[in-house]
């Protein structure tokens, strides 16, 4: 078998398929693999490994209808037009569960940044104006003892709430469509309604899937009917928050903070606010 892989990846991932007699392919190219290269390339191959966000639509996969399969080096796949893969019987593989504690580490490594204002502080520095020692002044906010509210609590969420609880000893509510009842059992975690989640919730983690149900889920009108000392994480999926929405409830106190893992559009531009 012929595999195409979007992105350069170490060796000693890829020497276990190379003893399996699998013929590699890699994008070394630091740049954005453009579509009709994808399909080119994929048209030299049997299967796809898709290091990186690619996106495989409906002319993609038509392109490349003989693909024996398209694997995933990620937990999300709505980059995918899954409808038209299962109709072309292409079978598409994910790595759900790899990446929980890091993506939840992550999430926690920016409520602490945002509450302390850590990024921010580092670039006033970097910019020479720190001048003087002010005890009351950039002090952040508490985290211990909050509410931390999760949109949708599945595995990444679940490590999210318990590092919270064990450290800041954290209250923790949840919006799902299911309920999570080990979060519940360990945790003491409480499922609300949307709009008790975001009545509540001193931090606000997203970790659930982008859907059309959840795109721009959070906007204006979300982020008005937050707390005012509420801090905002998003290390889901960019698509989920409505960023000219966020940067307008920043700049004018409707929220206190943001913790960012992903943007809208991504990459953003340095220029971003």
């Amino acid at each position: 078998m012929n595999v195409f892989i979007t992105r350069k990846l170490p060796d000693e991932l890829l020497q276990p398929l190379r003893d399996a007699g699998i013929s590699i392919t890699e994008w070394t190219a630091p740049d954005k693999l453009p579509q009709e290269e994808l399909i080119r390339q994929c048209k030299l191959h049997d299967a796809m490994l898709s290091a990186g966000r690619i996106n495989m639509n409906t002319t993609f996969l038509n392109a490349c209808s003989h693909l024996k399969v398209i694997a995933l080096m990620s937990v999300g796949y709505d980059n995918v037009d899954i409808p038209t893969a299962t109709k072309l019987g292409i079978p598409v593989s994910n790595t759900p569960g790899v990446l929980s504690k890091a993506t939840a580490e992550t999430a926690f490594l920016l409520m602490i940044a945002a509450a302390r204002k850590a990024f921010y502080m580092h670039r006033k520095i970097i910019q020479d104006e720190w001048r003087s020692f002010d005890p009351f002044a950039y002090l952040g906010t508490d985290l211990y003892g909050a509410t931390l509210g999760i949109f949708g609590l599945g595995s990444i969420g679940y490590e999210m709430a318990k590092y919270c609880k064990a450290v800041y000893d954290m209250r923790i509510i949840y919006h799902n469509r299911g309920s999570n009842k080990k979060a519940e059992a360990e945790l003491g975690a409480i499922k609300v309604s949307f709009e008790e989640l975001l009545q509540q919730s001193d931090v606000l983690s997203v970790h659930a899937s982008l859907t059309p149900e959840t795109t721009n889920k959070f906007d204006k009108s979300v982020f008005s009917r937050m707390k005012k000392n509420a801090i905002f994480i998003n290390t889901a999926r960019g698509g989920m928050h409505n960023e000219q929405d966020l940067i307008a409830a920043l700049q004018a106190g409707t929220i206190w903070g943001a913790g960012l893992d992903v943007t809208n559009p991504e990459p953003t531009d340095k220029n971003n606010p």
